[in-house]
């Protein structure tokens, strides 16, 4: 296991360096090490937008535990999260599909670091055919399945549902049970209006699936909330096991 690349350290000087990510992990070290001088590590605050709907994408992320939303977003100002992107994949793949920008906005839904590389070096690499090259793939096919998922649960099922999907795909990506979270956020998050979200978080503490207090929800029955939540978590969650195993 390589050792985690310390914050606001120069790359180019490292070896032998690891991350969270599960992409920059499962590369030989040879491939690794060929990256390492265009990596930087960045800090991921809650709430910064990293890509606004059709501006240029200058840097991709390879997230830690930080979890990115790609939110949909219509001409008249309403948002619905799409998918969502953490330490499995990287965000702004949309540059290895020959664009140089995104229709949907990229925002921070939980705060961590990540590490950044330029648009410039990460087609350099993707070109080469090899290994990030097939894992970025791979990982481009689970996104689509869960935004295609994702927008049939956001159809079918119930806001109860919804954010008990949307909180464990969240717990998946993080570390830590307790989750900072806003009723503006998850709103534009489940594509809900702010009373209808919070009925539905007193509704799952009231299960004991979670404790929600304004700002701030803790997953205290991961089973439970597995068993009541729709199929879609599932359908989503065996695909990236899947990817991850491969």
């Amino acid at each position: 296991m390589r050792k985690p690349i310390p914050e606001n350290s120069n790359p180019s000087t490292q070896s032998r360096l690891s991350t969270k990510n599960y992409i920059l992990n499962a590369l030989p070290e040879e491939d690794f090490n060929r990256l390492l001088p265009d990596l930087t590590p960045v800090k991921l605050p809650h709430g910064q937008i990293l890509y606004r709907p059709d501006e240029p994408i200058e840097y991709v992320y390879f997230p830690n535990n930080s979890v990115i939303s790609v939110v949909a977003i219509t001409a008249d100002g309403q948002s619905v999260e799409s998918g969502v992107i953490g330490r499995e994949g990287m965000a702004g793949v949309n540059v290895l599909m020959g664009v140089d920008s995104m229709p949907n906005e990229n925002i921070i839904q939980l705060a961590d670091g990540a590490l950044r590389m330029s648009t410039a070096a990460v087609r350099r690499e993707f070109k080469r055919g090899g290994a990030l090259h097939d894992l970025l793939l791979r990982f481009m096919h689970a996104l689509m399945i869960q935004i295609g998922q994702t927008t049939l649960c956001n159809r079918l099922h119930s806001t109860d549902q919804r954010l008990s999907r949307w909180l464990l795909i969240c717990h998946d990506r993080s570390e830590t049970d307790e989750m900072k979270l806003t009723q503006e956020f998850l709103a534009i998050m489940l594509g809900a209006d702010r009373a209808r979200v919070t009925m539905s978080a007193i509704a799952l503490q009231s299960t004991g699936y979670i404790k929600y207090s304004r700002g701030n929800i803790v997953v205290t029955d991961r089973e439970g909330l597995e068993d009541f939540t729709c199929a879609c978590y599932q359908s989503v969650k065996q695909e990236y096991d899947r990817f991850q195993k491969q």
